[in-house]
């Protein structure tokens, strides 16, 4: 079992920056493929972003792309979404995902390929 908690969100500008952090109760990630996916009120939820355990691969959303930069730091149980120059339409409740996997370089971007979820951080961007 992998217990994972989001942190960092909150409201900012337009064109501001955000940077979250999901912690993980592993005492390591490797292994586990992660990624960013995030729900806007009456919306299905939507990847954002996504990485190999190896971290050699990634995938971000086009609506994000250029913007959010996903990193992780296995010895530290820690992957980050990096937020710039966000838009009013980024505004949702972001979570964070993992899935054990044999494979160092493919990632996950649909929500029912990962078994573990943390419990979301709100991430508000006024115009």
């Amino acid at each position: 079992q992998v217990r994972l908690v989001e942190s960092g969100g909150g409201l900012v500008q337009a064109g501001g920056s955000l940077r979250l952090s999901c912690a993980a109760s592993k005492s390591t990630l490797s292994y586990y493929a992660m990624g960013w996916f995030r729900q806007a009120p009456g919306k299905e939820p939507e990847v954002v972003a996504a990485m190999s355990w190896s971290g050699g691969s990634t995938y971000y959303a086009d609506s994000v792309k250029g913007r959010f930069t996903i990193s992780r730091d296995n010895a530290k149980n820690t992957v980050y979404l990096q937020m710039n120059s966000l838009k009013p339409e980024d505004t949702a409740v972001y979570y964070c995902a993992a899935r054990l996997t044999s494979s160092r370089t493919y990632y996950y971007t649909s929500d029912h390929e990962y078994q573990y979820w943390g419990q979301g951080t709100q991430v508000t961007v006024s115009s």
